[in-house]
């Protein structure tokens, strides 16, 4: 099922001649990949930036420390940050921005648990989606999840949308 869903999307985005870039911290690089696996990647895919470290956040991708300290490294507001920071380093049509906690040892609390998950989409100027999940189970289980998510609201918004 994961596999045919990145598939569905991969085809959506290549026949819109739509082009993607991702900005990852919590999933570490394991959604640009598994888009990479998609027979037409060449097509859609433009990049990925892992941006694990707080520092990566704020040297390349440009978050402000005020952001992070106000609202932590795993938000709405700093992945929104990431996902627009990237579009001055990536140039493609849709940014997306995925943060969260995998593990315990981050800003964890009872509101935001491990296994909380952030995404923004950012299509041109306009944010295309912006939500906040929490999933249940292990560090690689929750980042499977949230692949499987993120191609479902890719689907989704990109239905809705075109170029």
């Amino acid at each position: 099922m994961e596999k045919q869903l990145i598939q569905q999307c991969g085809k959506l985005l290549a026949d819109n001649k739509i082009t993607m870039a991702l900005a990852e911290s919590a999933t570490a690089g394991l959604v640009t990949g598994a888009f990479s696996l998609c027979a037409n990647a060449g097509e859609f895919l433009m990049g990925g930036l892992v941006c694990y470290d707080v520092s990566i956040k704020e040297q390349l991708l440009d978050v402000s420390p005020a952001l992070v300290e106000e609202f932590t490294p795993e938000s709405t507001e700093v992945t929104f940050a990431i996902a627009k920071g990237l579009a001055s380093i990536i140039p493609a049509d849709l940014h997306i921005g995925i943060t969260g906690l995998t593990r315990p040892g981050g800003s964890e609390t009872k509101e935001k648990p491990v296994g909380t998950i952030f995404f923004c989409g950012i299509f041109g100027e306009n944010k295309l989606f912006e939500e906040k999940v929490v999933f249940k189970g292990n560090q690689e289980l929750i980042i499977n999840q949230a692949i499987v998510y993120l191609a479902k609201l890719l689907i989704t918004a990109l239905s809705k949308t075109k170029k």
